[in-house]
This record gives structure tokens, C-alpha cells and sequence, in this order.
């Protein structure tokens, strides 16, 4: 029964994504193009999203 599930949990990831890739071949064709500021813009959040998680598994450690 287990090895029924993993055929089934296999079958359904290739055909989700047979499903999504003609979607993200089309988003990364006629997406927007990167400008010289956006990686800083990108970068900041998730530093600071990195150095909250940081202080929180340093909280929880004391």
C-alpha cells in the first residue's frame, strides 16, 4: 500500500509540473526585467528577516 502512495505522490508531481511549465516559461519570457536597484531592494527584507530568526533561536536557547 505504501509503494501505491509513492507511484501516486510521483505521478501527481510530473503531471503538476507538465501542468505549470508552459506558465513559467511564459512568466519568464514577458516577465519585468531587473534594474540596478532591485537586488539591494530584495536583499534588505530578507536580512532582516534572517537576523529576526537569528534572535529569536537565540531567545529560545537562554
Amino acid at each position: 500500500m505504501e509503494l501505491a502512495l509513492q507511484i501516486a505522490s510521483a505521478v501527481l508531481v510530473v503531471m503538476m509540473l507538465v501542468f505549470l511549465y508552459p506558465t513559467a516559461k511564459q512568466w519568464m519570457t514577458n516577465g519585468p526585467k531587473a534594474k540596478p536597484g532591485d537586488w539591494r531592494s530584495a536583499l534588505i527584507p530578507l536580512l532582516l528577516v534572517t537576523g529576526f530568526v537569528a534572535l529569536l533561536v537565540m531567545l529560545a536557547r537562554s
